[in-house]
């Protein structure tokens, strides 16, 4: 059985986790995030997206 996840999900839920179980603070959380969006406007973005993709592959064994 298949089951297919966002990677925007999987990694909502791991923020929550740390969160509520490792003590992170929620403004920590929400620098991490602007940090991000940030970053995805600049041109360092195919380069994540690129590696992003290649590790996901990596996890899931896709081979092209």
């Amino acid at each position: 059985m298949t089951v297919s996840l966002p990677l925007v999900f999987v990694l909502g839920v791991i923020a929550w986790a740390a969160i509520k179980f490792l003590g992170v603070r929620l403004w920590v959380a929400a620098v991490i995030a602007l940090f991000g969006f940030w970053l995805s406007h600049t041109g360092l973005a195919p380069s994540v997206e690129s590696g992003t993709r290649s590790g996901v592959d990596a996890v899931n064994g896709t081979h092209d």
